[in-house]
């Protein structure tokens, strides 16, 4: 797995913890990881009955064709969050705190203001909490998880990488508990691995959700030093689920990619 973008946070800790889609390069999905992957539990929260609002933001997403993906995508998540896809999460359950199935509770486009050509992640988030603050998105709770979505042409900024030249999408958290995950346009081929539009967006965003749940404070939930969060160990190996693409997820019960 490459490096991850994040930049120190204090002499204990180097880096940020891997939480990021890497672009797709075939000899990196071939190679088996150089430890074996196993997840351990940080003691960190868990996201146990998921809430996933979607956000959508930029005016392009109530034109056409971004309009039409944008059904695509909640359709998407309405079927993903009471799937198998999370019924195979249930093996990173705690005592007290299982993981089972979640639900979107709501979408909104935000066309102001307006994201450009290019946004930093700290953009994203005070975005986040200014609409969290004035309403627009609902109050975060334990088990929300933001799901922010920009159009093809705006490049994301995070650390010192951006989308689609290190990343395809990540997910993190601030302030108190805010979890969320950004989503870039997959608007190169990194950054869809051959796969139509759709299909590698739904590949990517499977595998930030399964993050978010297992491990929503990166490194402080289910977590593996030498290869990142359950998404990362599985990077880019796909399989077919209903009628969407997903990615791949750890099982330490395997021990494999399933």
């Amino acid at each position: 797995m490459p490096s991850n973008p994040g930049q120190k946070k204090s002499p204990q800790v180097l880096k940020h913890p891997i939480r990021i889609v890497p672009l797709h390069r075939p000899e990196a999905v071939a190679a088996a990881p150089a430890a074996a992957p196993h997840l351990t539990y940080r003691n960190g929260p868990l996201l146990t009955a998921v809430q996933v609002f979607t956000v959508f933001w930029g005016s392009a997403w109530k034109q056409a064709p971004n309009s039409g993906l944008l059904t695509q995508v909640n359709q998407f998540f309405d079927y993903i969050l009471t799937s198998q896809l999370i019924d195979q999460l249930g093996e990173y359950s705690i005592p007290g705190r299982a993981i089972g199935h979640g639900s979107r509770i709501g979408t909104t486009v935000l066309t102001s203001p307006a994201p450009g050509t290019s946004v930093q992640d700290s953009a994203i988030q005070q975005l986040l909490q200014q609409e969290i603050d004035s309403g627009t998105l609902p109050a975060t709770n334990p088990n929300t998880l933001y799901f922010l979505f920009l159009p093809d042409g705006v490049t994301v900024i995070q650390g010192n990488s951006a989308s689609c030249q290190a990343f395809c999408g990540y997910h993190d958290s601030f302030g108190n508990n805010v979890y969320y995950a950004v989503m870039p346009y997959p608007g190169c081929s990194g950054c869809t691995g051959g796969l139509a539009v759709f299909n590698a967006l739904t590949s990517t965003t499977s595998h930030e959700l399964c993050e978010a749940i297992t491990d929503p404070i990166p490194g402080q939930g289910w977590y593996d030093d030498n290869n990142g969060e359950i998404g990362d160990i599985c990077a880019w190996k796909t399989r077919t689920l209903g009628n969407y693409t997903i990615q791949l997820e750890w099982s330490n019960q395997t021990p494999a990619c399933v």
